[in-house]
């Protein structure tokens, strides 16, 4: 047979090169000391450990990329390693060199099994895991099961698992992770051992994208890397991603990443552009804001990105005026432009800005002409800028020190009047300014259950514009923040912020009443008429008082 036949006189064929892994997979943390902002349950699982007390399961939650699965992997791979040399035990510094920890890591250790939740949501999948977990580990010293987006679990499915899940056989281990633990039943939750995964901060993403560059031998401006730490929004995943897309973006020049093209490739406006535009809509200069706006719009820049950038510049400005440490990100004439904005600008005019321009937002993201809604949006925020505060103007005509026009024109060169309600209503609706104000708006809007539940449970912690932080006296319905933000958007036309936090010793608007009429009836017992009554008539009682404002 000839060699051509068999092939010998063909060319080599060049090696296969190793497939490129992306950063996200790349980076993926291979111990708990990789593993950035979780340092409370990194603390609390080592303790867990060191002292044996270890949960038979483990729910993990938190949003997208902040290391739910790495967690899990690494929980598994610190059960059960053995160590170099084969005699370890349980440890939260797994060695990653023994047989478990590189199965583990290889995602091929056969008492480890992950599950996606999404594509195996029926209660016959979790039989399975139930008929299995009978049986003892192969190799490992524990089985252990990783459940991803668990929530997505059916109902049934759930109810099948609680009772494995309350008794497991001591060889097994359950960890779940979700991103919407609100959807895991209770009678699930009680069982399991929760750890709140954290959003990393953006100093914590960019100095572990820096430290990812100089592993890819990649140059990056720190500029550059703190943008794409705010465009993660938290999860290192996403951020992995965007840095991967802007390396790639850099071309093979090797000029590394630098801002302006991570700028351009997420569709960002230009910063000082955006100062630029922003001065002029505080300073009333129509015609200049709107050339500033199509400026940008002809470089190719989303509408709606530039309102989210003026957005970005009032909560800035915000931060600024209430002493906070300096945003990442910020360049020395950034900083020095919103501290001389937050020094002319009062919180209700940032207030009124921030409404005005979400209110745009909303507007723009449903219009047909995206760039002519947004010219119209910027004209309404810098006609309300030249009008008079509302809350002020409002108070004025209360006391009588402006007098309101009747609608008859005013002769010329009379006194200039206060422009009439309807124009002070353009800058916004009369939003409530207390609890006292809230539960009468609620009545208003036959809201009663609502305004119940604040005069009686609420203690007021802050209260300004649209944010609202509150304690409770006694324990609220789950979706009463989600209700409460909903009813008043749905009333007022703007979006809420509505906070429960804890350790709030404010007193209820119903204590409030309990205690001044309490203050009033020993008022009224201290007075001499009532005094001598008393002291003639040992057994009398009050039973009832007219003084103003108690129920009688």
């Amino acid at each position: 047979m000839s060699d051509s036949l068999l092939g010998l006189d063909e060319p080599p064929q060049p090696q296969r090169g190793e497939a490129y892994r992306v950063l996200a997979r790349k980076y993926r943390p291979q111990t708990f000391s990789a593993l950035i902002g979780q340092d409370a349950m990194v603390t609390t699982l080592g303790n867990a450990i060191r002292r044996g007390r270890l949960a038979h399961a483990f729910l993990l939650t938190g949003v997208r990329g902040v290391g739910k699965t790495s967690t899990a992997r690494l929980i598994a791979k610190a059960l059960n390693c053995i160590g170099p040399d084969g005699q370890g035990g349980p440890t939260i510094d797994p060695c990653g060199v023994c047989e478990p920890c590189r199965a583990i890591a290889e995602g091929r250790h056969i008492d480890v099994i992950e599950m996606d939740a999404a594509s195996h949501t029926g209660v016959d999948d979790v039989r399975e895991i139930i008929e299995a977990s009978r049986y003892a580990a192969v190799s490992a010293r524990y089985k252990i099961y990783i459940i991803d987006e668990v929530h997505m679990l059916s109902k049934n499915a759930f109810n099948a698992l609680l009772k494995t899940l309350e008794e497991p056989p001591g060889h097994v281990k359950f960890l779940f992770a979700t991103t919407e633990v609100n959807k895991v039943p209770v009678t699930v939750l009680s069982r399991c051992q929760r750890f709140d995964l954290r959003r990393i901060s953006a100093e914590l993403l960019a100095e572990h994208f820096a430290r990812v560059c100089e592993a890819e031998q990649v140059e990056a401006e720190p500029e550059a890397l703190a943008l794409v730490a705010r465009a993660a929004e938290g999860s290192a995943r996403d951020g992995l991603s965007i840095l991967d897309q802007a390396i790639a973006h850099a071309g093979l020049e090797g000029e590394g990443v630098k801002a302006e093209a991570v700028r351009q490739m997420l569709g960002l406006s230009d910063r000082g552009a955006n100062r630029d535009l922003f001065g002029t809509l505080v300073e009333g200069q129509a015609q200049k804001a709107l050339a500033g706006l199509r400026a940008q719009y002809d470089l190719g820049v989303d509408p709606l990105a530039v309102l989210r950038a003026l957005l970005e510049t009032v909560h800035g400005v915000t931060l600024v005026k209430l002493g906070t440490q300096r945003l990442s990100g910020q360049s020395l004439e950034e900083r020095e432009a919103m501290e001389g904005w937050a020094a002319r600008l009062s919180f209700p005019a940032l207030h009124r800005l921030w409404q005005l321009l979400l209110r745009g937002h909303d507007e723009v993201a449903k219009a047909a002409l995206p760039i002519e809604a947004t010219e119209m949006a910027l004209l309404r925020v810098i006609h309300a800028a030249q009008l008079p505060d509302p809350g002020e103007l409002a108070k004025q005509i209360l006391s009588g020190s402006i007098a309101v026009p009747t609608g008859a024109p005013a002769a010329v060169g009379a006194a200039p009047t206060a422009p009439a309600p309807a124009t002070v209503q353009e800058t916004g609706p009369v939003l409530p300014t207390n609890l006292t104000e809230l539960a009468e708006h609620l009545e208003e809007h036959r809201r009663l259950q609502l305004a119940m539940f604040v005069r009686d449970y609420m203690r007021p912690v802050r209260f300004e514009g649209s944010e609202i932080d509150f304690g409770a006296a006694r324990p609220l319905p789950q979706d009463f923040v989600r209700e409460l933000g909903g009813a008043l958007k749905d009333s007022t036309g703007v979006h809420w912020k509505v906070t429960p936090v804890e350790g709030a010793t404010a007193m209820t608007l119903r204590e409030e009443q309990a205690a001044r009429q309490a203050a009033e009836r020993e008022a009224v017992l201290a007075s001499p008429i009532v005094a001598a009554a008393i002291a003639a008539f040992p057994d009398a009682e009050l039973i009832g008082w007219t003084k103003t404002g108690s129920d009688g």
